[in-house]
């Protein structure tokens, strides 16, 4: 049995025992650069989401401003109206109009939604693109 001596630290066993299995060493920068890389793609699709939701939160307070002043609208017109008909006319053409801006802008929310989610997904599979790009390098660098 050799002798070693008493010194040697387990870090400098454990080398030693990588170089006698033949182990490959792993380059910790290259490791290091694909995980930024990964943590880089989540960041952009989290941003890209936000702006999504930020664009609809904006766009939902716009349409509920709108609504309200034609609500408002409607409210000041009654108190001009001379004959009950036309109060019921005037409802009815509100109720419609309302209607068809609720309509309208839940159609454009959901645009905005599903762009953004496109965004956001298309920024994660570029980065599993070349995320497996990477991968299929190192390996084929060991061949």
């Amino acid at each position: 049995m050799v002798n070693k001596p008493d010194s040697e630290s387990f870090l400098d066993l454990f080398n030693s025992f990588g170089r006698d299995m033949k182990v490959p060493k792993m380059d910790i920068e290259a490791v290091l650069e694909h995980h930024r890389k990964n943590l880089e793609a989540l960041q952009k699709s989290a941003s890209a989401s936000a702006t999504g939701a930020s664009t609809i939160l904006a766009r939902q307070r716009e349409a509920l401003h709108r609504q309200l002043e034609e609500i408002a609208d409607l409210a000041r017109s009654y108190n001009t109206m001379p004959g009950a008909g036309e109060a019921m006319s005037k409802h009815a053409e509100f109720a419609r109009r309302s209607f068809e801006a609720a309509v309208r802008n839940a159609s454009e929310v959901a645009q905005i939604a599903q762009k953004s989610g496109a965004e956001s997904l298309e920024i994660l599979r570029a980065r599993i693109r070349a995320s497996m790009e990477e991968i299929r390098e190192g390996y084929d660098r060991r061949k």
